[in-house]
């Protein structure tokens, strides 16, 4: 696959980790790296290009080391509205920056245990719309999505001047697949993500009964 044609993977790592003692959630501790740098492994599976989108304040991801080859974005949105507006500050980088890509992957940065072939076979079930991850459970995951570039002047839109919010919401408008996924072996989630500490201690064991 050319690499003009692999996504630039956006990882949304802009909330607070209210559950676990406040801070930045991806730089919680999980076997012998941040959840942050899990994630990043599995991005690097499928792209050359990988923004991480840090809500407002930038500079605290910009003063570690293990990410200084990494683009890091802050949101054009006022007032924190959430996880659609760091994947708009996503989809103005690509437009500026690689304009030769026409997709992001959005990532949440507390999912360690991302299937290999996340990209390829949201790939597969894009269908020109927003190809959506769904859980062997049946519950769909908004924040693990693949979405054309060329949506973002309708998501600035849509956050700008509606006010929303909700990503599926915006999703749904855009000829939303849901794309199901199965259990990794053991049954382990694929989209299991860490909340409170019981989460992360719950996906230490795994990674050390699994692997990550």
């Amino acid at each position: 696959m050319k690499s003009g044609k692999n996504p630039v993977v956006v990882i949304l790592a802009g909330g607070q980790a209210r559950r676990m003692g406040g801070g930045d959630k991806g730089l919680i501790n999980l076997g012998n790296q941040p959840i942050l740098r899990h994630v990043l492994d599995r991005a690097r599976l499928w792209t050359d290009r990988i923004v991480v989108s840090a809500n407002e304040d930038p500079a605290r991801f910009r003063e570690l080391d293990w990410l200084a080859d990494i683009p890091i974005l802050a949101d054009g949105v006022p007032d924190r509205p959430g996880p659609l507006a760091g994947i708009l500050a996503g989809m103005d980088w690509v437009a500026e920056q690689a304009p030769d890509r026409t997709h992001i992957l959005s990532l949440p940065c507390d999912t360690p245990f991302l299937p290999a072939d996340l990209w390829p076979v949201l790939a597969q079930g894009a269908a020109g719309g927003v190809a959506m991850a769904q859980g062997a459970d049946g519950q769909r995951h908004p924040t693990v999505a693949l979405w054309p570039v060329a949506l973002r002047q309708d998501l600035r839109r849509a956050l700008m001047e509606e006010g929303l919010r909700k990503v599926g919401a915006f999703a749904a408008r855009h000829g939303l697949v849901a794309v199901p996924f199965p259990a990794r072996p053991g049954g382990i989630d694929p989209f299991f993500n860490i909340n409170d500490p019981a989460d992360q201690d719950r996906a230490a064991t795994l990674i050390r009964s699994a692997g990550p």
